[in-house]
């Protein structure tokens, strides 16, 4: 039952999956939005929230929350992402434990989509949990980059210069 103020998106069996698995919906997340199966996995249960979104099945994405979250699901926001969004694809990025015997898991994903005339990426680092042998989602954090640094000495005055100009640093590239 879909109680947002939008009709859930129908997806034929055979087309290509939501999430962009290369799997058809049938092979992929249809049995899970259709409560036919649980999520095998932290990963499966990501791709079926991602096309639940895709395929404006709200109440798939509120039931999929973690228990001890439940309260704090914005409906309206998740409806109105949802709706006003063109989806353009998922990919996962990495995944830690999260399998078929693990209790806890993670899934990094970015999830591409079009809205209010430009394109965005959603990056998220998200934590899994099973509860009573299903997967649900436990929250999502922005991944944070790892500022760089360079590993090597910078050049000095007299060193030869980087370019291979065959003159010093400091009269070529360092002046």
């Amino acid at each position: 039952m879909n109680t947002s103020t939008s009709p859930a998106i129908t997806l034929a069996d055979d087309a290509p999956c939501a999430c962009t698995s290369g799997k058809t919906f049938a092979a992929c997340c249809a049995p899970y939005l259709r409560g036919s199966a649980p999520a095998p996995t932290a990963e499966a249960l990501m791709r079926s929230r991602y096309s639940a979104y895709v395929l404006n099945q709200i109440d798939y994405i509120a039931a999929t929350d973690h228990p001890s979250r439940r309260g704090e699901f914005n409906r309206e926001a998740a409806v109105a992402w949802a709706t006003k969004s063109q989806w353009q694809g998922l990919e996962v990025v990495a995944t830690e434990a999260g399998g078929a015997d693990d209790q806890i898991g993670m899934v990094e994903f970015i999830a591409r989509f079009h809205l209010n005339g430009a394109d965005h990426a959603h990056r998220e680092r998200s934590e899994f949990s099973r509860v009573e042998g299903r997967w649900h989602y436990v929250d999502g954090q922005t991944p944070t980059q790892k500022p760089f640094v360079k590993s090597e000495p910078a050049p000095g005055r007299n060193d030869p210069c980087h370019c291979g100009s065959g003159k010093k640093f400091k009269k070529c590239h360092g002046a």
